[in-house]
């Protein structure tokens, strides 16, 4: 069998690593997280002090990223907003984007310490699909799978992706419209503020 090479992807408090996590122990698979990659092999090159959060060298993350896949011998679970970025798109065989609802995506990400403007900025990153148009950009037609995970727990996430992965459900993207979901519930610029 041929190792499979999973990035998962989306704004932060979507979910990623916990779905990367349980991922991983089902596949028996490798599992990087890209921040944790980046902290402990010293590929930060600063610090976003306004954002309270890392820059990374992406030239030093992409070499040390090919290199884990080549010495990997099994599965490889990727998870990192940044992930479509660092992964070269021939090594990359699937790109889940997890996309959480942004009325439900506030709370958790207030809940997680977000606020003022890096609490907006990922909102609105959500609510443009700008992970989705990243990885879509960065990854190969018809490799980026896009899942809503809105009121959904780990388990329930990681069998649609297990499903995709089996081939028992499809591939696919535009499922989440969030801006036209906001527009028309009258919350847009409750939301999208910046």
């Amino acid at each position: 069998m041929t190792k499979r090479i999973i990035l998962i992807t989306g704004t932060p408090c979507v979910g990623k690593t916990a779905t990367a996590n349980l991922l991983t122990s089902k596949l028996n698979a490798k599992h990087i997280n890209l921040t944790e990659l980046a902290t402990r092999q010293n590929l930060i090159v600063g610090k976003d002090a306004e954002r309270n959060s890392i820059i990374i060298n992406e030239n030093k993350m992409k070499s040390k990223i090919h290199e884990l896949i080549e010495k990997a011998n099994k599965d490889t679970i990727i998870d990192g907003h940044y992930a479509p970025s660092v992964v070269p798109k021939k090594l990359a065989t699937h790109t889940f984007v997890l996309r959480r609802d942004p009325v439900e995506l506030k709370k958790h990400m207030e809940k997680c310490g977000f606020s003022g403007l890096k609490l907006w900025e990922n909102l609105a990153s959500e609510i443009l699909d700008v992970c989705l148009v990243d990885a879509l950009k960065a990854q190969r037609k018809g490799k980026v799978c896009e899942i809503d995970v809105t009121g959904k727990s780990v388990e329930e996430i990681v069998n649609e992706i297990l499903d995709i992965l089996d081939g028992r459900r499809e591939c696919c993207v535009g499922v989440a419209d969030w801006l036209g979901k906001l527009e028309r519930e009258g919350l847009l610029s409750e939301y999208l503020k910046i």
